[in-house]
């Protein structure tokens, strides 16, 4: 179980990322990829990707042992080139010590070993690499990605703004709860992560889905990338995506989807379905509760509305 322990001045310092950081949600993404899925979407893209990252971008495993990061990558950046420069400003006595950790008393490559040695070569390397992946993964989904986050950004305002932090961090992962000043994930490693008067930073990424990743460093405050969503699925492009989305959706969701690019009211998607009201009403819950569309109440009306990961998933505007 991992432990966030608050003082009274960290509940005063919680605060979400006002946009998505792009180093940050490239690791998410290159992390999802390396990770088998059995899902038809995140599978498919997963291969997707994979077959097309250039070459330029191979150092980025080299920085990746094992599955274990550097911790001087964990850094938060409106751009690539802000969150380089943070990079590149560390310490090198930590560059140093966080590359020995990673590769123990394994044998880095080459350019690894430059990198330890802080030549620029090796800096340019990284940054090379750095852009080839974000142009490939990311780049074609970023504005999507950033429509995402200020709805995630609104949706928690208000939460804070109706119901408090507690119940505000607490819907962020449903599984979690407050315990005193203590906020408890389960089903993760045991550990213990006291702020000490730093903060916390919420940023949302929606690349990742297997439980929170943390920033944690002195003097800073910490950072908790949380899964917001299901998972951002590939864009749906090229042959054989319409017969793996109604594999996915069955054909008639699918089409509700397509429809709710325009909001609808239950009736109204009924009488485009040719389906009982009831029906239609069945088939926006599920799609509702995949994160695809959403459902709001005025009166005695009530409208469905596709969500960006919605048109997303669809590939249609």
């Amino acid at each position: 179980m991992l432990r966030i322990h608050f003082t009274p001045a960290d509940l005063a310092r919680v605060r979400m990322a006002p946009r998505p950081a792009p180093l940050q949600e490239l690791h998410a993404a290159l992390m999802t990829a390396v990770t088998p899925h059995q899902e038809p979407l995140l599978a498919r893209w997963r291969h997707r990707l994979l077959r097309t990252l250039p070459a330029a971008a191979d150092p980025l495993a080299d920085l990746v042992p094992a599955g274990r990061p550097p911790s001087f990558l964990d850094v938060l950046g409106d751009t690539l080139t802000d969150a380089f420069e943070s990079i590149r400003s560390t310490v090198p006595e930590i560059i140093r010590t966080d590359l020995e950790r990673v590769y123990g008393t394994g044998a880095p490559p080459r350019w690894i070993r430059a990198l330890h040695a802080g030549e620029p070569a090796a800096w340019h390397t990284v940054a090379r690499a750095q852009r080839a992946a974000y142009e490939t993964i990311l780049a074609p989904v970023w504005p999507v990605v950033q429509d995402m986050h200020r709805a995630e950004f609104t949706r928690h305002a208000l939460s804070v703004a109706e119901h408090g932090l507690a119940t505000a961090l607490t819907a962020l992962a449903p599984a979690t709860r407050l315990n005193g000043a203590v906020w408890e994930w389960p089903a993760t490693a045991d550990r213990d992560v006291r702020l000490d008067g730093r903060g916390l930073v919420l940023l949302p990424t929606f690349h990742w889905t297997a439980g929170p990743l943390l920033q944690d460093h002195q003097a800073r405050p910490v950072v908790l990338t949380y899964p917001a969503g299901p998972g951002l699925p590939p864009a749906a492009d090229g042959p054989g995506t319409d017969e793996a989305l109604t594999a996915l959706l069955g054909r008639t969701r699918l089409e509700a989807l397509r429809l709710l690019a325009t909001p609808h009211t239950t009736t109204e998607l009924a009488r485009a379905l040719h389906v009982s009201n009831a029906t239609a009403s069945a088939h926006a819950a599920a799609l509702r509760g995949a994160g695809l569309i959403t459902t709001t109440r005025t009166g005695r009306s009530v409208h469905h509305e596709r969500t960006p990961l919605g048109t997303l998933v669809t590939g249609t505007p």
